[in-house]
């Protein structure tokens, strides 16, 4: 491509050899592959010189107001970064570990973009591989049947769901996991409790800041494979 550009716009340099290219053309296929992985116009991947406190800021969406989130509060390991990742995935595919509290979106040439996620109990009741099948903006909640049992006051809730916004157990995206034609009932989704990332909690899937989970959400197409490990592969993989 350069030799290209110096023919068109006839400028005098040092002539490109065929050696210089051949040199130079896994550079560019780097730089491709990362460019080629999900969706078009994503948002730039995190660098040495990423500002957090716009990222993790407060924001206004639709009629929502997000709150900001007090990332310094937290390890740093929990902050959306790109980090090196071992593993035999295509480049796009979702890796969840919930045993360590994260979640991996595969680059390609042993790299991925790292979320802190919270675990809650469903998100240790299924492990296996499923596709991202419905993506959902601001998602209306409706508590299952076993947690009306526990708590009846959320029944209300059952039939025209628990408001949209970012009080929602949801929060600001939900992205439900299917096998085939079946819904696993697993979920990647935001909180509205911040405090929850990085540990385990009593309900919900998979949780993510508002800010990370519509920064996910910008990247990852429908049907994106998603890999949720077993206590036994996240083990190895620690």
């Amino acid at each position: 491509m350069a030799a290209i550009e110096r023919q068109d716009e006839g400028f005098k340099g040092v002539a490109f050899s065929r050696r210089t290219l051949i040199i130079g053309a896994p550079l560019a296929l780097t730089a491709c592959q990362t460019a080629l992985v999900g969706l078009s116009n994503q948002p730039p991947l995190p660098d040495d010189e990423f500002d957090y406190e716009l990222a993790y800021a407060a924001k206004e969406e639709d009629e929502f107001r997000i709150p900001a989130i007090d990332y310094k509060a937290f390890d740093r390991k929990f902050w959306r970064q790109v980090v090196d990742y071992d593993t035999r995935e295509r480049a796009g595919t979702i890796v969840v570990d919930p045993y360590n509290n994260f979640l991996y979106w595969t680059l390609g040439r042993d790299r991925a973009l790292r979320y802190g996620i919270g675990v809650g109990k469903a998100g240790f009741a299924w492990s296996g591989d499923a596709k991202v099948r419905v993506k959902r903006p601001w998602p209306i909640w409706r508590p299952p049947q076993e947690m009306i049992a526990r708590r009846p006051e959320l029944a209300k809730y059952w039939e025209e769901g628990y408001p949209r916004g970012p009080k929602n157990p949801l929060g600001a995206r939900a992205m439900d996991l299917w096998q085939g034609s079946v819904d696993t009932l697993y979920r990647i989704h935001g909180t509205p409790e911040p405090s929850s990332i990085g540990r385990s909690v009593s309900s919900g899937c998979i949780r993510m800041w508002h800010q990370d989970v519509i920064d996910l959400y910008d990247r990852v197409p429908l049907h994106t494979k998603v890999v949720v490990l077993s206590e036994e592969a996240s083990a190895k993989t620690a």
